[in-house]
């Protein structure tokens, strides 16, 4: 992967992990991940958090919502103009709806090294074969990003429901 200048994006990539902080409770079962959408302004449409236990969403990642977002304020499903920035490589959900989106360009803080679908597993958002190629600035902010995924990784997690 080529190594980009990340200085420009930083204070985006702040904005997202403000944003993953906010998690309302990162021990229950959601990783702290942030998202956020700029136009290309640079003005912030929509930010949002993963938040798939509390609304028993399983598509509820944080990419996916910040999306669904900027749709609705832009009131368009193509985000041609738009940037998202975001504190973990997406996986293959949110890299398809990256391309599906028309997202121009992604910005990643940490790699996701188990599900990750831009660079660390598979590499959906620059795959010649789909209709739409996403530019990738990566590792903006890593020590932070990876910091705060580390942090709740190394958390007791719970366990999972019985059946």
């Amino acid at each position: 992967m080529q190594r980009w200048p990340t200085a420009e994006y930083e204070p985006w990539m702040r904005r997202a992990l403000e944003i993953a902080r906010q998690l309302p409770d990162p021990g229950a079962g959601d990783p702290p991940v942030g998202a956020v959408v700029y136009d290309h302004d640079g003005n912030e449409i929509a930010a949002a958090h993963h938040d798939r236990k509390r609304t028993g969403d399983p598509t509820a990642h944080a990419e996916i919502r910040a999306l669904r977002h900027a749709g609705e304020a832009l009131g368009t499903w193509q985000l041609s103009g738009c940037t998202l920035v975001t504190t973990l490589e997406p996986g293959v959900m949110g890299a398809g709806a990256i391309v599906m989106a028309r997202i121009p360009r992604l910005v990643i803080g940490s790699w996701d090294r188990h599900n990750g679908a831009v660079s660390s597993q598979w590499d959906l958002v620059r795959d010649r074969r789909l209709n739409h190629y996403v530019e990738v600035i990566a590792e903006v902010l890593v020590e932070e990003t990876d910091a705060l995924l580390n942090g709740y990784l190394d958390a007791p997690q719970p366990s999972p429901p019985a059946v």
